[in-house]
């Protein structure tokens, strides 16, 4: 039997310690003995403890066993988490009710059975560990916190974003893999997210994970999770990607950017269903319906030696590829008018629509950025929009020049709009701050920050 868990005895009884320490040695990872509780909480935080056996009584004399309730209280204040096991002489039933409703684990009466001490600690520390990983399986998922409505679906009405709908409408309440593909800037996230709220899984997460941000080293902690001890960092068990989306769904972003030799580890993952936490031998059954995205060519990396072939058929049951922007000209504008009302309302601009001008110039620009360089666009007008339509002008888009070999793009930041917008603020107010704060619609010191950071 594997030894693991950290346990701290307490008992005046030395005798009665080292007949425990012995018994125990066997069972877990490390046994510490006091006996006296004074220095009980900063032992506890020193060897980071599962359980705790705890004497009822210190004091001689006394059997009330309210040192032990005191002590447990203290305990459970200083760390929720821990187990706490009571020992006491006396088989006190309306005891060990007070001390269940004040938190214990369980209760043992002395003079002990050897087997059902071993039994009934070892039940503590299965249910520390169980809260342990539920409590921090319950982090994970609140992380991943739901998309705003504002960011949901943008379907349009060109062709080929119908004829994809179609196909979304068919498979999204299956739970066949997907892979979406397309250029940089279309929204493969967003149509996850898409699929997932059409799908059966709606009601439970989805979990996004950019392969291409993940260090190789922490690839299958990232992933899989990991086992206390399992390397220098791993102070707790910690569950990965996999176990916080088990039951709803795993979008992995940037597949075509995963390693190739990571890439045999996640297709074990996805073939059984299951994951082995680092540093563990247990397999943890996962429940997922898995969606991958990339703007590679998996084919031609698969010609290239360069993306496993087998990985490659397990992820792509269905393969949905989103059109660019340019191949979907009916949806710019609508598009463009959906970012203005968003970015005005968050500018407090008056703006609400675009001049003759400004249309054409959308509807001119080939967008090799897509619908997040749309977006990047419609927010710095935003930012610059002085009436109630933006203009030509205001509508900073890239200008690419020159033939392939001597392209250059003149582009506009949005620290510069920034800087821009206070510098023309101030001139229009004549240097008065509570003005330009006023108009701008922050405070007087965000703004002399601001005049700071500008050199204005």
């Amino acid at each position: 039997m594997k030894k693991e868990g950290t346990i701290v005895v307490v008992d005046d009884n030395r005798s009665m310690l080292t007949a425990v320490e012995i018994l125990l040695n066997g069972i877990f990872g490390k046994v510490v003995t006091l006996s006296s509780p004074n220095r009980l909480l900063s032992t506890l935080r020193e060897v980071g403890a599962d359980v705790l056996l705890l004497d009822m009584n210190f004091s001689s004399g006394i059997n009330s066993g309210n040192e032990g309730l005191y002590w447990l209280s203290e305990v459970k204040k200083a760390d929720p988490q821990i187990e706490v096991v009571l020992f006491t002489a006396y088989a006190d039933i309306d005891l060990a009710v007070k001390a269940m409703q004040r938190g214990a684990a369980d209760f043992v009466v002395k003079p002990w059975n050897n087997a059902k001490l071993v039994a009934t600690l070892q039940a503590a520390l299965a249910l520390r560990k169980s809260r342990s990983e539920a409590k921090q399986l319950g982090d994970i998922k609140r992380s991943f916190s739901p998309e705003s409505s504002e960011n949901g679906m943008f379907w349009g009405t060109s062709p080929a974003m119908q004829r994809l709908r179609a196909i979304v409408e068919k498979v999204a309440d299956t739970d066949a893999n997907i892979l979406i593909t397309g250029e940089n800037g279309t929204g493969k996230e967003m149509l996850a997210r898409e699929i997932h709220r059409l799908s059966a899984r709606k009601d439970e997460l989805i979990v996004t994970v950019d392969l291409g941000a993940i260090p190789e080293t922490l690839f299958e902690s990232e992933l899989f999770g990991h086992v206390k001890g399992a390397f220098t960092d791993a102070r707790t068990d910690r569950a990965g990607k996999f176990e916080a989306a088990s039951n709803g769904t795993l979008f992995l972003d940037e597949i075509g950017n995963l390693p190739y030799h990571q890439q045999a580890k996640l297709l074990t993952a996805i073939q059984s269903r299951s994951i082995v936490r680092v540093g563990s031998n247990t397999a943890i059954p996962v429940d997922i319906r898995l969606i991958s995205a990339t703007n590679r060519d998996l084919n031609r990396m698969v010609a290239a030696g360069e993306f496993r072939e087998d990985l490659l058929y397990r992820i792509n049951t269905i393969h949905i590829e989103i059109p660019p922007l340019s191949q979907r000209t009916e949806d710019i504008v609508p598009l463009a008018r959906i970012f203005l009302k968003r970015y005005a309302a968050k500018y407090g601009k008056t703006c609400d629509g675009f001049d003759d001008g400004a249309l054409e110039k959308m509807l001119g620009h080939d967008w090799p950025g897509n619908i997040r360089e749309l977006q990047h666009t419609i927010e710095k007008a935003a930012i610059m929009a002085d009436g109630d339509l933006i203009t030509a002008d205001e509508l900073l888009i890239s200008r690419r020049e020159g033939n392939a070999a001597e392209q250059t793009v003149a582009t506009t930041t949005l620290e510069e709009m920034e800087r821009s917008m206070i510098a023309g603020a101030l001139q229009r107010h004549g240097g008065n701050l509570s003005a330009v704060a006023a108009q701008l619609g922050v405070t007087r010191q965000t703004l002399y920050n601001k005049i700071k950071k500008y050199n204005l």
